[in-house]
């Protein structure tokens, strides 16, 4: 018997101007969903927050390498999760390279359970990380913001970045 679809499409941005933030915010039925980054941004970094939760929910593990070196590292208490990127990794601010990602949310619409979420990620010349984020509160994912900072509010992410929401079902 042939497999169905794994990933169901959920909603594409593609952004035409220069913008501060991301927003997804329908996305229920499914077990879990991914995102798939392709971006750009005039200030470095990327952070996500959830039901605009702002308060020391979140925390983060991950492991960076960039052919050279290798480094890890460990946060928590903060107010948003750096996923994906952090370290070696960073946002390119020009040319035609753009970092790209996949963020993996476990288990989103639980009502019981506090939330992680793994990342994988590129920069060209700059490296990769991959991480495991958590999110301390067992209220269901209803909205995902992505920032081009840690800094909230302090960049932009640039023409041409793209961010595409995926459904799994049953996983």
């Amino acid at each position: 018997m042939a497999a169905g679809s794994t990933y169901t499409p959920i909603a594409t941005t593609t952004l035409g101007s220069s913008q501060t933030s991301v927003t997804f915010n329908s996305f229920s039925g499914y077990t879990d969903i991914v995102m798939i980054v392709s971006a750009r941004s005039d200030s470095g970094y990327m952070a996500l927050r959830f039901n605009g939760d702002s308060a020391a929910n979140y925390s983060r593990t991950g492991l960076t390498g960039d052919g050279t070196s290798a480094g890890s590292f460990r946060a928590s208490g903060a107010s948003e999760t750096r996923l994906p990127i952090f370290g070696a990794a960073t946002l390119p601010t020009s040319g035609s390279s753009f970092f790209l990602a996949t963020i993996n949310f476990m288990n989103y619409s639980n009502s019981t359970t506090y939330k992680t979420i793994l990342s994988r990620d590129a920069a060209a010349a700059t490296g990769t990380d991959a991480q495991v984020g958590f999110w301390r509160s067992t209220s269901a994912m209803t909205s995902i913001v992505i920032y081009p900072h840690y800094n909230i509010g302090s960049g932009n992410f640039l023409t041409g970045s793209t961010f595409t929401l995926y459904g799994i079902a049953a996983a």
